[in-house]
């Protein structure tokens, strides 16, 4: 990890496994405030996994996943699923969309603010009774949502139904909902996925913008290169579990193990003469 960024997220040897398949292998990574980190790997490598570990769907068998807040870390492996989102701030977004199609652009971005809403309506009664508490809160939440969907060039879109804004409008608005729970590690599963280059470059920098504007991390989940490769500022490669690299996206796309995870070589098969010249021209 760079020396520059105190950690946010520590992962530390965490084993998933399912049988006799080892999932995740003992993975030790950490991941920095005010950064996007990439976790890449050919398919079948633990991304998802790692990702289902840090946001609650799975207990790892063993390992420690430390979320450091200003107040203390929280270990992520001893909460709830539910607890995760709550108390510790993490939020996902899936690579598969998931968002509620028949409610309306608005609507999916103030249910993800459910949580606070109930706390200051104390479970309905002060919402039924008008009380200027649950209206503050209401403002509020109105407030982030219309923020968010300008940040991601939806909020002329505010009344249309989620479920019939084009693909990559859905990915974006999947991001805003993500973000209206005021995060502080906002891990994104694929978020690149089936869009088109221009879609792609927009993602670029809707992510860049939230680290830097937001100042919360990132932990990125990729197949497009070319969205690790412009984004990332520190990556993470997993091949069958186990972490294979571990540095800038400059330093890992030349990694020799990193192009033989990729290209399926074997260990003692020489490289292709054009990577083998980067390889030699980084060392």
């Amino acid at each position: 990890m760079t020396a520059t960024r105190p950690p946010l997220l520590e992962v530390e040897h965490v084993t998933m496994r399912f049988g006799g398949l080892f999932a995740v292998n003992d993975l030790s990574f950490s991941a920095a405030r005010k950064q996007i980190t990439a976790v890449i790997g050919p398919n079948g490598a633990g991304k998802t996994t790692l990702f289902n570990c840090i946001t609650g769907f799975y207990k790892p068998q063993v390992g420690r996943m430390a979320l450091h807040h200003d107040d203390g870390p929280v270990l992520l492996e001893r909460l709830d699923d539910h607890r995760i989102a709550s108390r510790a701030r993490v939020a996902r977004t899936f690579q598969n969309i998931r968002l509620f199609a028949r409610m309306s652009v608005l609507e999916n971005l103030i249910v993800a603010q459910h949580q606070d809403l109930m706390k200051a309506s104390a479970f309905s009664l002060a919402g039924l009774l008008g009380l200027a508490r649950y209206h503050k809160a209401e403002k509020k939440a109105l407030e982030r949502a219309r923020y968010w969907l300008d940040k991601v060039g939806l909020l002329d879109h505010a009344d249309d139904e989620a479920g019939s804004l084009p693909y990559g409008s859905q990915r974006r608005l999947e991001i805003a909902r993500a973000m209206c729970t005021d995060p502080v590690l906002l891990c994104l599963d694929e978020p690149a996925a089936g869009l088109n280059p221009r879609e792609s470059h927009e993602l670029n920098g809707l992510l860049t913008g939230i680290r830097d504007e937001h100042g919360i991390g990132l932990l990125l989940i990729e197949h497009d290169m070319s969205v690790v490769m412009g984004i990332s500022d520190w990556v993470v490669v997993l091949d069958y579990g186990r972490k294979i690299a571990e540095d800038t996206p400059e330093r890992v796309r030349r990694d020799p193990a990193v192009i033989r995870a990729y290209l399926g070589e074997e260990e003692n098969e020489d490289l292709p003469p054009e990577v083998a010249r980067d390889v030699e021209e980084d060392s």
